[in-house]
């Protein structure tokens, strides 16, 4: 005998009423994620700050004291010279006709080399009153500052002078390369010629181009 099944609701087996889905997004994530993506960014931004190499030149000056001032002689230095192609000349002591232009590169075994070489006097001391100062206690002032007048007063009876000069076809890359190493060698007095190079100079790089 055939069963007969009851459905257990009442009324007529009508369609069942489909949920309704909530229209709130739920924005926690995307919050989390936004922090996220500004602490990245501040941070990022922290580290990456262009770092300023901070050059004093002298007063520009008139035409007529230009014409009158003589160019800056080196006795107890070198003269580097910059160029284009990443070219660097230098010679050693006063310029006149028995200077000696010698050319170089930006490497360690190049212009490192060379200031090395003629800045030895200093940086023998300063490496004698770096040892003194590592054998100080950091607590003990006095001593401290003692030594660093040592430093001060070694650099000014420093007698090395280094003059940098550069055409026009110079980059300013190559003008902060050569100042990085005056940094690396403590080299103690260079100065920066706004004028640009004499003209026994440039005939000298001329025949330097040219041998």
């Amino acid at each position: 005998m055939a069963e007969i099944q009851s459905n257990g609701g009442g009324g007529g087996g009508g369609k069942k009423r489909a949920k309704k889905q909530s229209t709130r997004v739920d924005m926690t994530p995307l919050v989390d994620l936004a922090f996220l993506l500004l602490t990245f960014f501040v941070l990022t931004s922290t580290f990456s700050q262009p770092k300023v190499l901070r050059m004093i030149f002298p007063e520009k000056l008139d035409e007529k004291d230009l014409k009158n001032m003589k160019q800056p002689e080196v006795k107890d230095g070198i003269t580097i010279l910059l160029t284009g192609n990443d070219k660097v000349y230098w010679y050693r002591g006063a310029l006149n006709d028995k200077a000696v232009l010698e050319e170089t590169d930006y490497t360690k075994n190049g212009l490192r080399k060379i200031l090395v070489e003629n800045n030895l006097t200093l940086l023998t001391q300063l490496r004698d009153f770096e040892k003194q100062l590592n054998k100080i206690d950091d607590k003990d002032t006095a001593k401290r500052n003692a030594i660093d007048a040592k430093v001060k007063q070694a650099q000014r009876d420093s007698r090395l002078v280094v003059l940098l000069k550069n055409d026009d076809k110079a980059s300013y890359r190559n003008v902060i390369d050569v100042m990085d190493e005056f940094m690396i060698c403590q080299i103690a007095k260079y100065f920066a010629v706004d004028e640009g190079m004499a003209p026994l100079e440039k005939k000298l790089i001329d025949l330097k181009t040219k041998s």
